[in-house]
């Protein structure tokens, strides 16, 4: 076997090496919190009229919420599975160096959750713009529905493939905001942070992966081909509910805010957006044998996947 890529973690990972990112003159100068190109509603009619101020507030707050996504995130759906793993309470058999990788993997997420939280307050505390309640439940719950219904009984393998799942996706966000010059330094050298700290991270889940599917019956590599596909377009299903707060607090009235939602987030486009996101997922769980099951070509179809 290869040598683990998380080897030289004690050398490289961001916790350990490195400083606290802090917010600096970056605003006096121009520079922006998220770039608006990627804030999809920003572009609809009832929204692009609204006044410069209220448009810096959303801009603001999706930066807010890109952040606590992250936080959540982390904390809730990956270190669930990865404490799992490292403590080997998992139904499958694992070696002492995928564990140790696994506790390593467990601190690296709680840092990014921590410098998340971080940054979001020294954004308040620059802007004035106070950050909504931002709830996760609607995503955390999903998941968790798609895997008992497709995984019943399966234990601690509903949440291996959450994390799975979420660590091989690779959203063009992590490459596209620390190459951006317009972006405030805070925001632009956290995500680089996180994504030099994340391509290890895939790296590993992607080698977890062929161990665990390796490792299973067939009747359960059936209903993992069935989880699968649902649990990537459930992973990269937009957050609406907290969209539609941004909305309301810019003061859009209620019918206003379901027409941006309806507009903005169209399952067709949703659905392009998941598939172009879901590509090395999708590669990955191809080369393991995932879709040469009866089957589940039908599957990762019907969610136009491919």
């Amino acid at each position: 076997m290869s040598e683990s890529p998380l080897a030289d973690w004690h050398e490289r990972a961001g916790v350990r090496v490195d400083p606290r990112r802090v917010l600096g003159g970056d605003l006096d100068a121009g520079k922006v919190l998220f770039p608006e190109r990627l804030i999809p509603y920003l572009a609809h009619p009832l929204v692009a009229g609204l006044d410069p101020g209220t448009r810096e507030q959303l801009v603001a707050r999706h930066a807010y919420q890109y952040f606590a996504f992250t936080a959540h995130f982390e904390t809730r759906v990956v270190n669930r599975a990865t404490e799992l793993i490292a403590n080997g309470r998992t139904d499958v058999v694992l070696g002492g160096d995928v564990r140790e990788d696994a506790y390593k993997i467990y601190c690296d997420e709680a840092y990014h959750a921590l410098y998340s939280f971080d940054v979001v307050r020294q954004l308040e505390a620059a802007t004035g713009v106070a950050a909504l309640p931002y709830t996760f439940e609607p995503v955390i719950t999903e998941l968790d529905a798609v895997a008992a219904e497709c995984l019943p009984q399966a234990g601690s393998l509903p949440y291996l493939l959450q994390v799975v799942v979420f660590e091989t996706l690779i959203t063009s966000l992590l490459a596209e905001l620390p190459n951006d010059p317009d972006l405030v330094g805070l925001v632009r050298t956290t995500v680089r942070d996180h994504a030099r700290d994340e391509g290890r991270h895939h790296a590993y889940f992607a080698r977890f992966f062929r161990e665990l599917w390796t490792g299973c019956d067939l009747r359960t590599r059936r209903e993992m081909a069935t989880a699968l596909p649902r649990l990537i377009t459930q992973s990269l299903r937009p957050n609406q509910d907290a969209v539609a707060a941004t909305l309301r607090a810019a003061g859009l009235a209620e019918p206003q805010v379901r027409d941006v939602l309806a507009d903005v987030y169209a399952p067709d486009r949703v659905r392009q957006t998941a598939r172009e996101q879901s590509v090395q997922s999708v590669r990955l769980f191809r080369a393991a044998g995932v879709l040469d099951l009866p089957g589940a070509d039908e599957a990762f179809a019907q969610e136009g996947l491919i």
